[in-house]
This record gives structure tokens, C-alpha cells and sequence, in this order.
């Protein structure tokens, strides 16, 4: 099976994924070939910087037990995070509660996907998670909208490429800001409220943080598909996707799993690419495998791709 992380600044969705084969008594799950085709499990967790590597440990213990899984099924994991404090633990984590080296989306890692970013380094991985995930389902042009901390705006061009974005502040924010920055006004769900008009306090909050972002979603998005074009699919993901995207005028689909299927996908692209440099290893020096194996672990890893250059 496989383990995928995407550790956001407010939460950490966790989820694991199997081969169908395996499911029905088919092939070995230890083999690191084919794709992993069923999520089985998913979770989402406060990211929490504070926590011991043993703490996450008993944390992901736990919820693998309420899932009836076993940690020792786990055969690869990979993991998208825009929290560096984390990155430590989380890879200690897996080495001692999984014993398995995990792959971070990081400068180096096979993506599939031409960044056309002015310094590709500043990307945020679920940026370029998101958008490969997106490609591979709905094609391009398209635009993905991930309703996180932040709300960000991603753009794919018809042939693939990483265009750039928006990057927004997330509703939460917003709420938060309000909350902390009156003397009187209080903190309040956020929730579609029955009518734009508020008749009390609460209800007129709630307007103005729905309506009021469902307002600044939908504004970015008619400036953005007049530079990508009509024809261009717009995918809602993240936290609050459901809530706001059921009533964009412009986001046609809504997919809770976009980020964890964008890991699975990139995990295994670089599977197939692994395998392929032992297998070239193998053949042009069979005395001295292991060596050569090693040798390949350790080179340098490549920059983020550049512009117009496919990964």
C-alpha cells in the first residue's frame, strides 16, 4: 500500500492507497510496479509543528487502527508539505513507525510537468501537486482552485505546463481577521446564511464572509479564463471546495481527493523512473549491482524543471 501526506499550515489530510489487484487476492502489494488504484482510507488532522516524532508516531498509529491496517503494509509514501518545521519529524516518523524512506515533493522529483514559474523553486508542492493531478483527470487548459489557508489559483496550459497563479487569502483568515481586529464582533461558523440580507449580527457576518468570498472566487476566475480561455475546466479542492464551489458561477467539478491522487500520481512516475535507472544499471554493469544502485541513490538531484522543459 501506499501512504500520501499533504501537511498544509492549518491541516494534514493523510490518506492510503491500494492496488485492486491486491483487494482481490491478485498480485503482491510489495511489488513496486502498477498503479495503486483504490483510496482506502483518508484522514485530516491539525498540523501541529509541536508534536514529537513519537506523538505523530502514536497519531498514525491510531488512525491506522480504526482503519484496520497495518503499518507494516505500507510500501512507499510520499509527501507534499508547505510546513519545513514539520518536514523532520514527519520523515523520522516514517523511518521508525513505517521503516520506509519517504519521498518529499521537493526540487529533483519527477512531476511530469514543465513549471513556467519565473524562479520554479518558489512553488508551493501541493501547487504543483493540485495541478498534475488535475491534468492527468479533467486535461487543459484548466485552473484548479484549492480552498486551504490560503486560496490559490492554479493554471495548466493546454500541453501541460505549470502557467503560475493567484494566491489569496483563505476565508479562515478572513474570519479571523475580523474577529481579532473588532472589539464587539464575534467569531461566527462560516456557512452559507439564508438570505444576503442580515437581520442580527451573526447572520450578517456570515453574509459578508460567504457572499463576500464566493464574490472574490468568482471575480479572479472570470479575470483568469479571459487570459486562458473559455474552454478552460475549472477544478475546486481543499477544505472548503464544497461549500464555496457549489455556487461559483465558474467551478464546474469539486474533488475532495485532487491532492492525495496528484501524490499517488507522481509517487508513481518516479516508481517507473527508479526502476528504469536500476534496470539500465543492472544491464551495463551485472558484476557490480549494488554498487551501482547505490551510486544512483545518492546523485545530486536536478532542479525543479525550467521553462519548457518536460519533467
Amino acid at each position: 500500500m501506499l501512504l500520501v501526506l499533504d501537511v498544509g499550515n492549518t491541516n494534514a489530510v493523510l490518506g492510503v492507497f491500494a492496488r485492486a489487484e491486491k483487494l482481490r487476492g491478485g498480485s503482491s502489494d510489495a511489488d513496486n510496479s502498477g498503479r495503486y488504484d483504490l483510496l482506502v482510507a483518508h484522514w485530516r488532522v491539525s498540523t501541529n509543528p509541536t508534536l514529537t516524532v513519537d506523538e505523530y508516531g502514536v497519531l498514525f498509529r491510531n488512525l491506522f487502527a480504526m482503519a484496520d491496517l497495518e503499518a507494516k503494509a505500507i510500501q512507499g509514501i510520499i509527501i507534499s508539505s508547505v510546513v519545513p518545521p514539520v518536514d523532520s519529524t514527519l520523515r523520522q516518523v516514517c523511518e521508525r513507525y513505517f521503516h520506509t524512506k519517504p519521498l518529499f515533493i521537493e526540487p529533483g522529483v519527477k512531476t511530469g510537468m514543465p513549471v513556467l514559474y519565473d524562479n520554479p523553486a518558489e512553488v508551493g508542492a501541493d501547487r504543483i501537486v493540485n495541478s498534475v493531478a488535475a491534468f492527468e483527470k479533467y486535461g487543459g487548459p484548466c485552473i484548479v482552485v484549492d480552498f486551504g489557508t490560503a486560496t490559490t489559483f492554479d493554471c495548466v496550459s493546454p500541453r501541460g505546463e505549470y502557467q503560475g497563479g493567484v494566491i489569496s487569502p483563505g476565508i479562515g483568515i478572513s474570519a479571523e481577521a475580523l474577529f481579532g481586529k473588532t472589539a464587539r464582533l464575534p467569531r461566527v461558523d462560516i456557512r452559507k446564511p439564508a438570505r444576503v440580507i442580515g437581520t442580527n449580527t451573526v447572520s450578517s457576518l456570515q453574509s459578508g464572509l460567504y457572499y463576500g468570498y464566493l464574490g472574490l472566487v468568482d471575480g479572479l476566475l472570470e479575470l483568469l479564463l479571459q487570459e486562458t480561455g473559455e474552454d478552460t475546466k475549472v477544478i475546486a479542492t481543499g477544505g472548503l471546495a464544497a461549500l464555496i464551489g457549489t455556487e461559483s458561477k465558474y467551478i464546474q467539478e469539486v474533488d475532495e481527493f485532487l491532492t492525495l491522487n496528484g501524490l499517488r500520481i507522481i509517487w508513481e512516475r518516479n516508481a517507473v523512473l527508479k526502476q528504469s535507472r536500476e534496470s539500465s544499471a543492472v544491464k551495463s554493469s551485472p558484476v557490480k549491482t549494488a554498487r551501482t544502485s547505490s551510486a544512483t541513490s545518492s546523485a545530486p538531484s536536478k532542479p525543479w524543471p525550467g521553462k519548457g522543459r518536460s519533467r
